[in-house]
């Protein structure tokens, strides 16, 4: 699958960084999340799931800021794993207007919230962080399309998948994706909640 349909932007990011189409992972995920439905893409290691997640999220957001909410969130590990997905990210938002940015437990709560206020488009975040600024009422998620897990399989292993249940309570309009290495219990029991329609890639 060739990029001819993407943002002009983003299409010109994508071959700057090198890519010229998708592989086959990237293939059978990426028009799932164009198309609207909630995906599990499960994968190994250097499969392409990250820039299959980033680029999926830059054409959803139309490669442009909208006004101060976040319109998609991406739940990470821990603030490295934040500060890492952000330079991916900044590879595929040049020449773009879209506001990235990173929320996590080793910066002061004040100043994120703050930060957060002025405007972001593309809210990378630890889970407590995040459930501390929602439940702060210093996120507003009321715009949100996009609700991502990034290399999920560290839900199951840290106990935090009922974080992510409850926020995902409050993002009716989102489209959601959990991107991971394997398709392990902990992400399965989602289909009972607000994954039970969504669409199983699994390259594991």
């Amino acid at each position: 699958m060739s990029f001819k349909k993407y943002h002009p932007s983003l299409k010109e990011n994508i071959e700057k960084a090198g890519l010229e189409t998708t592989n086959a992972f990237q293939k059978q995920v990426m028009p799932l999340i164009k198309g609207g439905n909630d995906v599990y893409a499960i994968g190994p290691k250097g499969c392409g799931k990250t820039t299959a997640m980033i680029i999926s999220a830059i054409q959803k957001l139309g490669a442009e800021a909208f006004e101060d909410s976040p319109r998609a969130l991406v739940v990470v590990k821990d603030k490295q794993a934040a500060l890492d997905l952000k330079e991916r990210f900044d590879v595929f938002t040049k020449r773009t207007d879209l506001r990235v940015y990173c929320a996590y437990e080793e910066y002061d709560l004040e100043k994120q919230r703050e930060e957060v206020y002025y405007g972001v488009d593309v809210l990378i975040s630890t889970p407590k962080r995040l459930s501390k600024l929602y439940h702060l009422n210093s996120l507003h998620l009321g715009e949100l399309q996009l609700f991502m897990i990034h290399d999920a399989d560290f839900i199951a292993r840290n106990n935090l998948h009922n974080y992510v249940l409850r926020l995902s309570e409050s993002v009716p309009k989102a489209k959601f994706a959990i991107f991971s290495e394997t398709f392990n219990p902990k992400l399965k029991a989602f289909q009972d909640s607000f994954m039970y329609n969504a669409r199983v890639v699994d390259f594991s």
